[in-house]
């Protein structure tokens, strides 16, 4: 069994520990007690003093400066104390934190400016527009990315500054714990469909995995001859789940830690512009399949920060382009489609890395009196995951159970979803932050870059896209009545 101390001494379990909080907090509203509805949220807008508000409208009378102060403040005591526990130099991360949080405010309010924001025809009309970008308010995530990218690759010294808090793995799987609360909400009103989407999900990813790993695996041994030590984790990581499958491959196979670091380096990077391109792409050619949009999103962008968001993105720019002709689909199945799929797939890390790590240890690696253990499953096993499930299950055990308290589980699913959305723009602007494209081909890594682009447009996003359009082809999100 692993020591007690394990439980805080990673981010991983940190982000269960926050989410589990955040979403504790948020059942309040099932006991008729508003305690998150002070949290600032962004709104479209075309007078800069409506940008933002409180969540709730038990709020209203809350000065929307003090409600962005006090959310400021709360994610940042939650999140120190993580940082203390996980042993981050502290007065940097406050420092650090600070500037990341107001810059990506910023952009998320400059994202939600209505001529970029504003979707439908009667929002335009509200606004006095005649035309408007219609990306919704996830621009602002694409903008806190392109601001973060700049930091990262033109101001080497500020960047470096704000290195301690800026943590989008850490954000990104908190938010996906959040992401649960909402998800178990939806799929109790739509058991039907959401069980659906769970069985195509755990489908899809498995015939990915037989598929992906063995065919990237095979251009980077016979075509590049990379070695074995190489080959494994780039294989994890371009075909899986990125830098959690590089990272988890690399210590099963007992690599050097350069090796996973490396890979780790290409997935975010082309993490970004799968980003910034694979939504409109599907936008423009799966308008009328949102969830094969959402699953093409979960099997193709190889980190858990730009699935996610990827399906978020795509998700709000083809409810756009339907809400346009008359249809308006509920939200949250096309970045919840994302998101299972995704999930799944972090599951079976921690199988896969077992797996890998027997091979390794009995037949390609072995060191005599070593063997592999079945502990293995769990050291690797990505323990967010346990926090998404966990606010996922309650959640629908109760929607499920008590469906006459159906409003006060949308309240509580709606406000958690703020901090979501929070923790979603912070990891937007820690990606960009963390990716200095200069620095990574400076040690060599155009090899591995070429492996990576000819296995992702090469075989990976069009698999991807196939196994998404079999299993996922006409089964729709449910229409809001």
């Amino acid at each position: 069994m692993s020591n007690k101390q394990d439980f805080f001494k990673t981010e991983d379990w940190w982000s269960v520990w926050l989410g589990l909080f955040i979403f504790l907090l948020s059942l309040g509203s099932l006991a008729g007690l508003d305690l998150l509805g002070w949290a600032i949220t962004p709104k479209v807008w075309t007078e800069f003093t409506k940008s933002i508000a409180p969540a709730s409208k038990a709020y209203a009378a809350l000065n929307p400066i003090v409600s962005i102060i006090l959310t400021y403040l709360a994610v940042l005591g939650i999140l120190m104390v993580g940082a203390k526990s996980l042993g981050y130099d502290l007065k940097k991360f406050i420092y650090g934190f600070t500037v990341i949080f107001w810059l990506t405010y910023a952009c998320t309010i400059i994202g939600h400016y209505a001529v970029i924001a504003a979707q439908t025809p009667a929002e335009m009309e509200k606004f006095g527009l005649t035309w408007s970008l219609k990306l919704t308010g996830e621009a602002g995530l694409i903008l806190a990315l392109l601001v973060g990218l700049f930091i990262g690759n033109f101001m080497p010294k500020f960047s470096a500054s704000l290195k301690e808090a800026a943590r989008p793995e850490w954000f990104i799987k908190t938010a996906i714990v959040i992401m649960g609360v909402g998800l178990g909400v939806k799929s109790a009103e739509q058991l039907g469909l959401a069980t659906s989407m769970m069985f195509r999900g755990l489908c899809a990813i498995v015939e990915a995995y037989l598929i992906y790993w063995a065919l990237v695996y095979l251009l980077a041994r016979k075509y590049f001859k990379f070695s074995r030590e190489w080959s494994a984790p780039l294989a994890s990581g371009i075909s899986i789940c990125g830098v959690s499958a590089s990272i988890a491959t690399g210590g099963a196979i007992r690599a050097r830690p350069i090796v996973p670091i490396m890979v780790s380096s290409l997935v975010v990077i082309f993490a970004v512009f799968e980003l910034i391109i694979l939504p409109f792409v599907a936008t423009e050619f799966l308008s009328n399949e949102p969830l094969v949009a959402g699953a093409w999103m979960g099997l193709a962008v190889k980190t858990d920060g730009a699935a996610v968001a990827s399906g978020q993105i795509a998700e709000s720019l083809i409810y756009a382009r339907n809400a346009a002709q008359g249809m308006n689909y509920e939200p949250g199945w096309v970045v919840g489609t994302a998101t299972t799929v995704k999930i799944f797939i972090d599951i079976f890390i921690g199988i896969w890395a077992f797996i890998l790590a027997i091979i390794w240890t009995t037949k390609i690696n072995p060191i005599e009196g070593e063997k592999a253990k079945a502990r293995e499953i769990w050291d690797r096993f990505p323990k967010f995951v346990i926090g998404y499930f966990v606010t996922f299950l309650i959640m629908l055990i109760i929607g499920l159970n008590w469906p006459e308290i159906k409003s006060e589980l949308k309240i509580s699913a709606s406000e958690s979803d703020v901090f979501r959305k929070l923790f979603f723009a912070l990891t937007f602007f820690s990606i960009g932050l963390a990716s200095n494209f200069k620095k990574l081909w400076e040690e060599g890594i155009g090899k591995l870059m070429l492996v990576y682009i000819i296995a992702l447009f090469g075989f990976i996003i069009w698999i991807g896209l196939i196994i998404s359009w079999i299993f996922f082809q006409g089964v729709m999100p449910p229409l809001i009545q």
